[in-house]
């Protein structure tokens, strides 16, 4: 090959190599030189991977009105799941004790957005007024002067509505819970007794997840809609801390036991804009255990809440008890043998009925597994029927062995569709 060969080869190499550094400098300066709300929506592309959006989040660090105050740790550890724009510029704010300005947000989402900004200083309020207190949880028990909770002893809380509504049958529980020393205290700021599903989900490390709570069921009826508890304020009234997720999701449909979770199928269509997979992930997550999902009826009309607890409960990691399954849908069965299959589990049959009443479609009288089950104690409903009763309290006394069984007549709650788990918030407060 002669010298003019390679000089013009050489040449050409170094031509290209040129024009390609300068296509790059020119996407890294067309990048840094991209204003807020673009390099916002380049974070929030589906289609961007995390590591790239880790990219943008130092870049948007460096923007004037952010001046580098997200911190280095928040930035390398940031993923973006399945939350929407407001959810991640609060989380960006909230992580890094950012207020989100009317700049801010003008400036990332275009919008004003005062409700963040709301939430924010709410947040920064009740942190500070717990600063000297236990971190967690209501300062005043209950009208009962008893004395603090011992580390891993669980609380009842009730809406203060129970004792409004139902004043008998409320006392009848609590004659139950004092007998056995069991604390309890009632929750402000409810609009319905049904606290299981819209306090707070607690984990087994201690943990607070507040799901979002937006039931299907209670659409489309004024008065259900009206009577959603808004749980932003429940929290706030009832000095609770809790970390927030845009997942629609009752309490009442998850169960927890050992690092693991059963919920029923009925999560999906309650979040229709999420993907099974990634949904199960993400609650795999906040919850700290294995998910576990069971089929809910299809029918809204027989099962209208598809919640967990009015199907199964947890005996132990791997032992269930639930409603008989010979008498359930052959759908419902061959669901509920495969993810015993799965997951190795024991199944107990506890009895269960529906009664014919027309005047409340929505009864849960007759099923036995929504029991409440605190500390040594389980306070298991009975409908008046002597040979299902008698059953369903021997299936419990032999699956727990070690704990006391007390009965209770339920059933004017029962006829508004819930029984002993749906108006009780079952947790273990942080050692006082």
């Amino acid at each position: 090959m002669s010298a003019e060969s390679i000089i013009g080869i050489t040449s050409g190499l170094i031509g290209i190599a040129t024009f390609v550094m300068a296509r790059v400098c020119w996407l890294r300066n067309k990048f840094k030189k991209l204003p807020a709300d673009e390099l916002f929506s380049k974070l929030m592309d589906k289609k961007t991977s995390d590591a790239f959006r880790r990219k943008i989040l130092k870049r948007l660090n460096k923007t004037p009105l952010i001046n580098n105050r997200i911190k280095e740790d928040y930035i390398q550890k940031f993923e973006l799941l399945n939350r929407g724009p407001e959810t991640v510029l609060f989380d960006i704010c909230d992580s890094n004790n950012i207020e989100p300005t009317d700049d801010i947000c003008k400036s990332i989402l275009k919008a004003s957005m005062p409700s963040l900004r709301k939430k924010y200083q709410e947040k920064r309020q009740n942190n500070n007024e717990q600063s000297s207190a236990e971190p967690v949880l209501l300062h005043e028990l209950n009208e009962t002067k008893k004395a603090p909770n011992q580390k891993g002893e669980q609380m009842v809380y009730m809406s203060e509505l129970l004792k409004v509504r139902y004043p008998q049958t409320c006392e009848n529980l609590i004659r139950i819970l004092d007998k056995h020393n069991v604390k309890y205290a009632f929750l402000k700021g409810t609009k319905d007794i049904w606290c299981r599903d819209y306090m707070p989900i607690q984990t087994e490390s201690g943990k607070f997840i507040q799901f979002k709570y937006d039931p299907s069921y209670l659409k489309g009826n004024k008065e259900w809609e009206d009577s959603r508890t808004d749980v932003d304020e429940a929290c706030r009234l009832n000095n609770i801390i809790a970390q927030r997720s845009d997942i629609n999701l009752d309490g009442g449909n998850v169960l927890i036991c050992d690092g693991r979770a059963i919920l029923t199928d009925r999560i999906f269509s309650e979040n229709p804009n999420k993907g099974k997979e990634e949904l199960v992930n993400e609650l795999s997550k906040l919850l700290e255990c294995e998910i576990i999902i069971i089929p809910a009826l299809k029918s809204k009309e027989e099962d209208f809440t598809g919640h967990a607890d009015g199907m199964v409960r947890f005996v132990n990691r791997n032992v269930i008890v639930g409603n008989k399954l010979s008498n359930e849908y052959q759908y419902i069965q061959k669901g509920m043998q495969k993810v015993i299959e799965q997951y190795g589990l024991k199944y107990i049959d506890m009895p269960f009925f529906e009664p014919k009443d027309s005047k409340h479609p929505e009864s849960a009288i007759g099923v036995y597994v929504n029991y409440l089950e605190v500390n040594n104690l389980i306070v298991l409903p009975v409908f008046g029927r002597d040979e299902e009763d008698k059953q369903a309290v021997d299936v419990i006394r032999k699956a727990f062995p070690d704990k006391v069984v007390e009965t209770i007549n339920y059933n004017d709650v029962a006829q508004k569709g819930g029984l002993l788990n749906c108006t009780t918030w079952v947790i273990t407060p942080q050692l006082q």
